[in-house]
């Protein structure tokens, strides 16, 4: 047997697991890390902390394990930015996360760029992507455009940075699919795009080799974990979790329901018609090279019931959340539109805020919990109707991974909602499996796509007696939605 190390480094924490080649989970090991919100609408991570917890997760898989992996791959937290000093790859200042909002402004300052950079991109224009962030680091930071201009620093996603420090400075590259989630890589032309750095006032020089997905990385220093030790795949989060699904032909798609909700569809080798708020993106086919996906992103699911834990304290954890939605036999009128870092497909709207709406003397925490857990539904069901009629996917069935598919509750509703079959498999972290196929693959761990997959098992939720009330469930909740959008405009014209 051989072993892949597969490290998923997430909004919320570090999760690494050794992967032996008949598919079992043999070691496993997490870290969670730090939020900052230094202002409202801002997120930041100390990328230093990121990397110290990663590795630590990843000491705690291998010894586990009792085994050596052969390889390593890594997926991330995409749109996350990072800049760093060269010479001590120390960051030279808090990462800017995904979710941050501090550059809406300037968004809409480039609203008359939008059709050239879309198309260049395949990307709207929203604070969500790199691109404004790397911008607002480089004129907001003392010194810091004089320090890239001079080749002093270098700039990444985190995978880029991972790959740094795990080859002690040796390597700095990414991925197509990390790489087309900047807004400054051209994606018919698989290169950054010098005329996008231009226009957000990045050096060429700052940013890392895109290289594939299943490709050479470079090798580990001994000193993190006694060994060096080869890194052969690189990918983004949600085109990990596609390729972890088995999802390389053309109209094949996943939903993940993670800290946000990320749906992608396959489009194949030719770059395809988007709109209705969809992104065209870089994904990989079977054996890792780029592929072309639409891609829906839902800024707001399990954080939704992250927050009311965290925020309002209103349940103790997570699980409790599916014997309280279970509890009613309806939401009763109440809808929760998780807009706490803006709205994103299919609306686009970073000044949305969350809404809550129909509340009764009569309301309690179940109904919060179970509103939450709709939510990701109803916004999923939102995104699959862009799909079929702006994308001309036909959406046969969805398969979905990440946490939240564990509530057998959430996964029947989505099923009602959407009117067709949901599949969740057996091993819900298909971000970490898919990093770890395309490393394993590369390494020959496996070989071939369809040996990796050889041991998948499926869970099938089909369309039942819920689908009428879901249906007019989706009424309440395309008002909740309007209101939110009302609440914003609103604001931007008071």
């Amino acid at each position: 047997m051989r072993h892949v190390l597969a490290i998923d480094q997430g909004t919320t924490g570090s999760t690494c697991l050794v992967i032996r080649s008949d598919g079992e989970v043999v070691g496993r090991g997490y870290r969670e890390i730090a939020q900052h919100y230094p202002q409202p609408g801002w997120v930041e991570h100390d990328a230093e902390e990121i990397f110290d917890s990663t590795c630590e997760a990843a000491r705690e898989a291998i010894a586990m394990s009792k085994v050596t992996p052969d390889v390593i791959g890594i997926t991330n937290q995409r749109e996350t930015i990072v800049v760093w000093d060269r010479a001590t790859g120390r960051p030279v200042r808090r990462a800017i996360v995904w979710q941050d909002r501090r550059t809406a402004a300037r968004c809409l300052e480039l609203a008359p760029r939008a059709e050239e950079i879309s198309r260049r991109t395949g990307l709207v224009i929203d604070p969500y992507f790199s691109g404004t962030k790397l911008e607002w680091m480089l004129r907001e930071t003392p010194g810091l455009a004089a320090r890239a201009t001079a080749g002093d620093v270098a700039a990444g996603t985190i995978d880029a940075y991972l790959v740094w420090r795990l080859t002690g400075g040796k390597v700095h590259a990414t991925d197509p699919t990390n790489a087309s989630r900047t807004m400054l890589y051209d994606i018919d032309r698989l290169a950054w795009s010098d005329e996008l750095c231009g226009l957000f006032g990045v050096p060429r020089a700052m940013l890392p080799d895109v290289r594939p997905s299943a490709g050479d990385f470079g090798t580990t220093t001994k000193d993190h974990f006694g060994v060096e030790l080869p890194i052969r795949g690189v990918v983004g989060d949600q085109q990990s979790a596609l390729y972890g699904q088995g999802c390389w032909e053309k109209g094949e798609g996943k939903n993940t329901y993670g800290t946000g909700a990320f749906l992608l569809f396959n489009a194949g080798a030719a770059r395809p018609n988007s709109g209705g708020g969809l992104l065209t993106t870089i994904a990989c086919d079977a054996r890792g090279n780029p592929a072309y996906a639409l891609e829906a992103a839902v800024f707001i699911a399990g954080a939704a019931i992250q927050w009311l834990r965290d925020g309002l304290q209103i349940i103790a954890n997570a699980g409790e959340s599916e014997a309280m939605a279970r509890s009613l036999p309806s939401n009763e009128g109440v809808y929760f539109v998780p807009a706490l870092v803006g709205l994103a497909a299919p609306h686009w709207d970073p000044n949305a805020r969350g809404t809550i709406v129909g509340l009764t003397r009569g309301t309690g925490r179940a109904h919060l919990v179970r509103a939450a857990l709709e939510s990701m539904a109803y916004s999923t069901a939102d995104v699959v109707d862009s799909a079929r009629t702006f994308g001309r996917v036909a959406v046969e069935r969805l398969r979905v991974d990440g946490g939240a598919t564990a509530n057998d509750w959430l996964m029947q509703f989505q099923a009602d909602v959407l009117g067709i079959p949901v599949e969740r498999p057996s091993m819900l972290e298909t971000t970490a499996l898919g990093a770890a196929g395309l490393a394993g693959i590369a390494h020959g761990v496996w070989a071939s796509p369809e040996e990796f997959l050889a041991a998948r098992h499926f869970t099938r939720f089909t369309p039942g007696a819920g689908g009428t009330d879901a249906a007019a469930g989706r009424e309440g909740w395309r008002r909740a939605v309007r209101a939110t959008l009302g609440w914003s405009r609103d604001g931007r014209t008071g």
